[in-house]
């Protein structure tokens, strides 16, 4: 089977099963991470960050000011992409199985974001009982399955919602260009239409989720491939 087949039906496949569970709270992650990388770009360039907020239907906003007017260009890439790019990581640290080391660096993503730059109730209350969820897990040093569990649960979450993030965009760019986001500030900043953009961050991605489902395969691959040495014995 092509690993193309491979990502789409782990794409279905992670909706699917991610909502038998009650996973609405943690879905915000993938947009805590959107909203980061705006967050870091926007510094990494000169510019001031004033604050972000998060709300409750997963939806984010990063407010900002820039010194120089190209900067807007790699801010609005930012944010989807580091969404696409960490999902790719939380499955390459699986690969390695190095889940808590995940783990830490999530939390470290929400301790920093809720320290520097998330203002709002809602997502300063989001922030804070996720941080506790985390350190609760990652304290659970005899439970390791639970850990497992959790972490699969985040990075299925994070590969599902940086797919159909972007795709979803594509939908409002075609109703409406105005109201795509990211890729309507691109369009404005370049006269390029707003469906290009949103398609280009769907295009990077399912590049993105084609790496990380292949980490995740390979993984269990290799756990398979794996056989203990038997002793031989001579006379």
């Amino acid at each position: 089977m092509g690993n193309w087949v491979k990502t789409i039906l782990f794409l279905i496949g992670s909706a699917l099963l991610t909502h038998l569970v009650p996973s609405s709270f943690f879905r915000n992650l993938d947009t805590m991470v959107h909203e980061f990388g705006h967050a870091i770009i926007t510094l990494a360039l000169s510019g001031n960050v004033m604050f972000i907020e998060l709300y409750a239907d997963h939806s984010g906003v990063t407010y900002s000011t820039i010194t120089k007017s190209w900067s807007i260009f790699p801010i609005a890439l930012s944010g989807y992409m580091t969404a696409s790019l960490f999902t790719w990581y939380l499955f390459a640290a699986y690969a390695k199985g190095r889940q808590r080391q995940g783990l830490i660096v999530i939390t470290l993503l929400a301790i920093v974001s809720l320290v520097l730059f998330v203002r709002n109730s809602y997502g300063v209350t989001f922030l804070g009982g996720f941080i506790a969820l985390n350190v609760i897990v990652m304290l659970l040093t005899k439970a390791q399955w639970i850990r497992n569990f959790y972490y699969l649960l985040l990075a299925f979450l994070c590969l599902e919602e940086s797919v159909f993030g972007p795709f979803s965009l594509m939908v409002y760019a075609w109703s409406d260009p105005n109201k795509a986001g990211d890729a309507s500030i691109l369009s404005n900043y370049t006269g390029l239409p707003a469906i290009l953009w949103a398609g280009l961050f769907t295009l990077f991605a399912l590049w993105c989720a084609k790496q990380a489902v292949q980490a995740f395969l390979g993984r269990h691959k290799s756990k398979r491939a794996y056989r203990a040495p038997v002793p031989s014995y001579r006379e």
